[in-house]
């Protein structure tokens, strides 16, 4: 049985967004989209009080209207919808698990230049075991794409580059499979992007020093990549070694970007929004969509 691309609907400006940034997935996977709406106050299908029955009329409204919205957009996609009586964060992540991956929107907040998750965003990023994407709520069909000749936006040349980071002290499997396949599945180069350190030294060995960590950070990301390349002959792969912090790093790298991939790791802990300073940082404030992809 296919598992679905799900995604999660509030009537947002930016869950419909994610929702047409889902629907596009799907279509790619050829696999079928959910779209779920959660909200603890909806009332069960027992209740025969016509005051609690606004909550889940509403709330079918949104679902209504976003499987209208699809239908005329994606009617290659195959749709479902489904309403659930349960606070929102624990309804995506049961509801994220049982699909290919779990799509949510992003709240703008120009206070930082970037833009916020939300807590509900965060606290399911945290605790879902499959890859979750971040959308924004300006985000269209054709921002995935490069521009066309003349600067404007088109849904019809090349996609961007999908951009992911990689720590070859740590390396990943479920991390760098999820971003190759991504970038396969667009067409598109993979940019793999890996911070180094410069330890501490003299001034007059900064610069030996420097070409000689660079060197090996250069020889350990090769050797991480070099299975995958075999593996995904058609993607192009580029590597970029910088010194410097990875969120930054990784901010710059995928300012052009379609899709930024990051890990997190999986952690025993059941409270809190744990999910590693890099993917915090990148959620905050990287303007591409970001998947956030659990990894042991």
């Amino acid at each position: 049985m296919l598992r679905p691309v799900v995604v999660g609907l509030d009537g947002s400006p930016e869950s419909l967004a994610a929702a047409d940034w889902a629907a596009g997935e799907a279509l790619r996977r050829g696999l079928p989209l959910r779209l779920v709406h959660a909200w603890e106050g909806l009332p069960s299908d027992t209740s025969s009080l016509p005051e609690l029955e606004a909550p889940r009329y509403w709330a079918q409204r949104i679902l209504n209207g976003a499987m209208d919205r699809l239908n005329e957009r994606y009617p290659q996609v195959c749709l479902s919808a489904e309403q659930i009586a349960r606070p929102a964060a624990e309804a995506l992540v049961a509801a994220g698990a049982e699909g290919e991956l779990l799509v949510l929107g992003s709240r703008a907040f120009s206070g930082l230049g970037g833009f916020m998750a939300g807590s509900v965003a965060l606290a399911t990023v945290a605790h879902v075991t499959r890859p979750v994407i971040l959308v924004r709520a300006d985000r269209t069909a054709e921002d995935d794409h490069a521009p066309d000749e003349e600067g404007r936006p088109s849904a019809r040349t090349p996609y961007r580059d999908v951009v992911v980071g990689v720590d070859t002290a740590h390396p990943c499997e479920e991390l760098l499979a999820f971003a190759l396949e991504n970038a396969a599945l667009r067409g598109a180069p993979l940019r793999v992007v890996h911070a180094w350190h410069m330890p501490y030294t003299q001034r007059a060995a900064v610069a030996r020093m420097s070409a000689v960590a660079k060197r090996a950070a250069e020889r350990a990301l090769d050797a991480t990549l070099r299975p995958w390349r075999e593996k995904y002959p058609t993607v192009k792969i580029q590597e970029l070694v910088e010194n410097g912090r990875p969120a930054q790093l990784l901010l710059n790298a995928s300012q052009d970007a379609g899709l930024l991939v990051v890990g997190r790791r999986v952690r025993p802990a059941t409270l809190g929004t744990h999910t590693g300073p890099v993917a915090h940082a990148v959620m905050h404030h990287v303007p591409c969509p970001v998947a956030v992809v659990p990894h042991e």
